[in-house]
C-alpha cells in the first residue's frame, strides 16, 4: 500500500475542496471497498479525507417518500420500517449484500460507487481500459464467466457491483449530490455511465462532488416489489444474475410495474419497454416469459459468461411471477 495523508473533513465545503486542490484524492466513509482497492494497489489516492463527520446519515420519512443520507449504514437503511413495509426491494437488496460486518460499515453512497469487482481491473498486472485507459480489456477473449451480457463495448464488459442500485433503478430514485455550487439532483437511471469508449468514467458526478443522498418516491398505487439474487453461493457472493420488480395490481390486472436487472450488465439495467408491455394485462406465464425476452434483447455472450443469458431470463421471470401472483 502507498503512502498516504488523512484528513478529517468537518463539513462538505472542506471536503470538496480538499479533494479539488490534492491531485488523486479520494473520499472515505465505511473505507468497505477503497481500502480493498488500496490494499490490491489499484487505487493509490495521496490523500484520504474522511467525511464521516458530515451530517449525511439520517434516514428521513416524508409523506412523499424516504430520503437516506449517504452515510446511512446499510444495515440500518435495511432495517428501517418505512423501507421493509413501503419498498421491500431495497431491504431485500441490502440484505443480500456481502456479509453483516460490512453491511454495518458499509455506507449507501458508498455502496453506490463502488468498483467492479472484475479480476482484471483488480490485478496491476493485467490489461483494463478502466483502470489504465487504452491498456485492452483482459476479460474479452479471457476468463469472463461473471461479466456482462448488457452494456457493453469493445473496451468494458466488466458487471456493475451493487445490488442496492438495481432496486434504486426499479424505484426511480433520485440521488442528491453536492458540490461547491450547491445541490443538484439525478434520477439514479442517469446515473451511471456505459463504458462506449470510456470505461473509466463510471457516473455523472464532476470532479470534488460527492453524493449527499438518495430519494425514494413513495409509488403513486400501493405496491409490492421483490429482489432476487442468483449467485454461486448463498452468502458473501456478488450476483450472477437478479432483478428488482415492482408492482401495483389492481382487479386483478398489472396497474403498474417496473423492474431492473443486475449482475448481468455494465450499470444497473432498466427496462422500461419491457415492463410497459405488461401494464393492464392479466399476469399470466405467457406473457411474463414475453416480457422477460423483450428485456433480454440485444444481449451478447462473451463465451464463459453464456449461460446468463439464460439464467438472466429465469431470474426476471421468476421475481415477476412473485410479485404478481
Amino acid at each position: 500500500m502507498n503512502p498516504f495523508a488523512y484528513l478529517r473533513a468537518p463539513d462538505a465545503s472542506s471536503a470538496m475542496s480538499a479533494r479539488l486542490r490534492t491531485p488523486g484524492a479520494q473520499y472515505i466513509a465505511g473505507g468497505t471497498n477503497i481500502l480493498d482497492l488500496m490494499k490490491d494497489d489499484v487505487e493509490r489516492p495521496a490523500l484520504l479525507i474522511d467525511i464521516n463527520s458530515l451530517e449525511l446519515s439520517r434516514i428521513d420519512a416524508r409523506d412523499d417518500g424516504v430520503l437516506l443520507g449517504a452515510l446511512a449504514r446499510m444495515s440500518d437503511v435495511a432495517a428501517h420500517a418505512t423501507i421493509r413495509a413501503r419498498f421491500s426491494a431495497v431491504a431485500m437488496a441490502l440484505d443480500e449484500t456481502a456479509s453483516p460486518q460490512l453491511r454495518n460499515m458499509g455506507t449507501i453512497g458508498g455502496n453506490l460507487l463502488q468498483r467492479t469487482r472484475c479480476a482484471y481491473f483488480r490485478d496491476p498486472a493485467t490489461a483494463c481500459n478502466k483502470r489504465v485507459p487504452g491498456s485492452g480489456c483482459g476479460a474479452i477473449g479471457g476468463e469472463n464467466r461473471t461479466h456482462a451480457i448488457l452494456g457493453t463495448s469493445d473496451r468494458c464488459i466488466a458487471t456493475h457491483a451493487s445490488d442496492l442500485a438495481v432496486a434504486l433503478v426499479a424505484f426511480d430514485a433520485i440521488v442528491h449530490i453536492v458540490s461547491s455550487q450547491g445541490m443538484r439532483t439525478v434520477p439514479i437511471r442517469a446515473f451511471y455511465r456505459l463504458p462506449e469508449a470510456t470505461p473509466q468514467l463510471e457516473n455523472t458526478l464532476a470532479p470534488g462532488e460527492l453524493i449527499a443522498g438518495v430519494f425514494l418516491p413513495f409509488p403513486p398505487f400501493p405496491a409490492r416489489s421483490t429482489y432476487i439474487k442468483v449467485r454461486d453461493r448463498a452468502q458473501y457472493e456478488f450476483a450472477l444474475s437478479s432483478a428488482a420488480v415492482t408492482v401495483s395490481m389492481q382487479s386483478g390486472m398489472i396497474a403498474a410495474v417496473d423492474f431492473a436487472l443486475g449482475g448481468i450488465a455494465t450499470v444497473p439495467w432498466h427496462v422500461p419497454a419491457a415492463a410497459a408491455s405488461l401494464i393492464g394485462q392479466t399476469p399470466s406465464t405467457e406473457r411474463l416469459e414475453n416480457a422477460a425476452t423483450t428485456a433480454l434483447e440485444g444481449t451478447r455472450g462473451y463465451g464463459q459468461n453464456d449461460f446468463k443469458i439464460v439464467l438472466a431470463r429465469r431470474t426476471l421471470i421468476r421475481a415477476l411471477a412473485a410479485v404478481t401472483a
